[in-house]
């Protein structure tokens, strides 16, 4: 079983690293694709160059060694071994020159890797349907696209220019070896380093689990840390800052574990790869030691096939930190492509029919709309809005109000029915034709971390100060902005928090109105003002709406007295529709809920 998951493994790293690798050599980018041609020539001549060195480490020995024993004149006795080691400093500086030249040559690729993978992932994530963002946690996908973007540097730095270029460098070696003196010497050699790569990668493999486990606590107590200081009223509300400490500490706790036998397991892998190279070096130098006392060899080969190993040991040094760092980048680059592969919900058809009205009718046609099979939410909804009309929907919590919204922006598709626009089907049509069409404000404003005015102005981004001016006095909001010490460049903070309800419902207004729709949704959208401003609003809504296809979602019913037509919805079908006045003297649902709201004033 354990095999098979190996097996496994093996087959999606390989699976991951073929999806990488467009980004890597991508199509018609030739300065990019002739940089990595660069930069393998580059390694290759490092790596050239780093084999050779040795040699001239040797020669420089010899030469010395020689010129003491001969007794020569002092100049010759220097003239020689400067030589060797001139050239020896060359040659290093050389290589790493070679080297650095390379790393720079290949920036720009990965970086544009990177860059490429992380933006297609969150324009796909954004073609994905709202089911699948409500199923997801938002901090969850930003890390792991976060994670998957650093997988591609640490896979880069690592496997493409450290790992494999290290057995490169192991194959020349061992040709070196083996035409200088004999085959014995390189089977030890490639021993020590065959069993230094297979104890590495074995007691890395039983690591990462330990790994793995501290990341999972370290996401865990991050998650609950930020959730916590997100919700800080909720927590003051019911005095249990204890409580939340303790979670956070759980987590930390776990972590610490889990750190403490990663630390023990480090030693343990340590121990173990500095007994198989003392074993091989100690090896080669009584192999070598003999050579030189039987006169086959002398100091500089002595030197020599121990300098090989360790220079060979150095790079692979760090092999059981750059493995498993590398097979953790490509669960976290797994995780990023599995995003990118998720398949959209909601997708445009070939040929969409173009749609740029400034004005439409809507209309539901037989609507059925379930969330999940086991739970309808609308039964055979079928109403029209004509053109210039203002229709407002109202009902009980549950009934179904803001899933009529959520079907006309297209987040779900109907189950059964069809939704038109000027008698075209909503599904027939670019999703961004749709919604350029459509201006919503819903009951719940969330703004960016932005100024006041960029959250106005992300209604019409090219917009002039003068009409994100204008659009904030309809919203009854001019006024407020000119009071802050900031004026329109007064940060709202995360999600708004810094302004009121009322606040960022206006500011909502004003961005809705500002993009100028051919239709206007209004889904509870004066329900977080006071009776003040919320007559203020009701009256700039009429202005500007007036000649636009409204729909208006309520259940507040004062907002909706003016409308052409009420809708009651009751657990997801239409029990009444009438006027306002008509509702009333029907006496029905409309009329109890009517008659419950005055009562409600009355207490207030």
């Amino acid at each position: 079983m354990k095999n098979a998951h190996n097996s496994l493994d093996k087959k999606t790293d390989l699976k991951i690293l073929r999806l990488l690798l467009p980004y890597l050599w991508p199509k018609g980018k030739k300065e990019l694709k002739l940089r990595l041609s660069i930069a393998f020539f580059l390694l290759m001549l490092s790596k050239t160059i780093n084999v050779y060195m040795p040699i001239l480490y040797k020669k420089a020995i010899d030469a010395l060694g020689l010129n003491i024993e001969i007794g020569t004149e002092i100049v010759t006795w220097i003239s020689l071994p400067v030589l060797f080691i001139f050239s020896y400093g060359a040659a290093r500086f050389g290589a790493q020159f070679f080297n650095e030249l390379k790393d720079i040559i290949t920036a720009k690729v990965e970086h544009h890797a990177m860059r490429t993978v992380a933006l297609d992932t969150f324009r796909h994530l954004h073609k994905l349907s709202l089911r699948f963002h409500l199923d997801r946690k938002m901090g969850g996908l930003t890390r792991i696209i976060e994670r998957g973007v650093k997988g591609i540097e640490t896979v880069m730095r690592f496997s493409v220019f450290s790992i494999i270029p290290g057995f490169v460098e192991m194959i020349f070696v061992s040709v070196v070896l083996w035409y200088l003196y004999d085959v014995r010497y390189v089977v030890v050699t490639l021993l020590t380093l065959i069993g230094y790569v297979i104890v590495t990668l074995r007691l890395t493999e039983w690591r990462i689990a330990f790994v793995k486990e501290m990341f999972a606590s370290e996401n865990d107590s991050n998650s609950k840390a930020i959730d916590s200081l997100l919700n800080y009223e909720t927590v003051k509300y019911f005095s249990n800052e204890d409580h939340e400490a303790e979670r956070y500490h759980e987590g930390l706790k776990t972590y610490a574990d889990a750190a403490v036998k990663g630390k023990k397991s480090l030693a343990i892998l340590n121990l173990s790869q500095g007994f198989i190279i003392s074993t091989g070096l100690v090896t080669l130098m009584i192999m070598a030691g003999f050579e030189v006392q039987a006169g086959h060899m002398n100091i500089g080969d002595f030197v020599l096939v121990n300098t090989y190993l360790i220079q060979l040991y150095l790079p692979l040094n760090i092999l059981g930190f750059a493995y498993r760092e590398i097979k953790l980048a490509l669960a976290s680059m797994a995780e990023m492509f599995d995003l990118l592969t998720q398949p959209a919900e909601i997708i445009d058809p070939e040929v969409p029919v173009s749609f740029t009205a400034r004005n439409a009718c809507v209309s539901f046609k037989d609507v059925f709309f379930q969330y999940n099979p086991d739970r309808s939410i609308l039964k055979g909804i079928s109403f029209d809005v004509p053109v210039g009309k203002t229709c407002a929907i109202v009902g009980s919590s549950g009934a179904g109000k803001s899933t009529i919204s959520r079907l006309l922006f297209r987040f779900y598709d109907v189950t059964d029915g069809s939704i038109l626009l000027d008698k075209i089907d909503i599904r027939d049509m670019s999703q961004k034709d749709l919604r350029h069409a459509i201006g919503m404000v819903p009951q719940d404003t969330v703004l960016f971390n932005e100024s006041i005015f960029y959250n106005i102005a992300y209604g019409a981004p090219n917009a002039t100060k003068d009409d994100v001016i204008k659009a904030a006095k309809l919203a009854k909001i001019h006024e407020f902005i000119q009071f802050l010490p900031e004026g329109y460049e007064t940060a709202v903070g995360e999600r708004g928090l810094k302004l009121s309800g009322g606040e960022k419902q206006r500011v909502a207004i004003a961005r809705t109105l500002l993009k100028k729709p051919a239709i206007f949704i209004f889904d509870e959208a004066t329900s977080a003002l006071d009776t003040h401003t919320e007559k203020e609003i009701q009256k700039s809504i009429r202005d500007v709406s007036k000649g636009h296809t409204t729909l208006i979602i309520a259940h507040r019913l004062s907002t909706v007295v003016e409308a052409d037509q009420i809708i009651v919805l009751d657990q997801g079908e239409i029990v009444e529709r009438g006027t306002h006045k008509k509702l009333l003297l029907q006496k029905g649902i409309y009329a109890v809920m009517w008659q419950k709201q005055l009562e409600g004033r009355g207490e207030n």
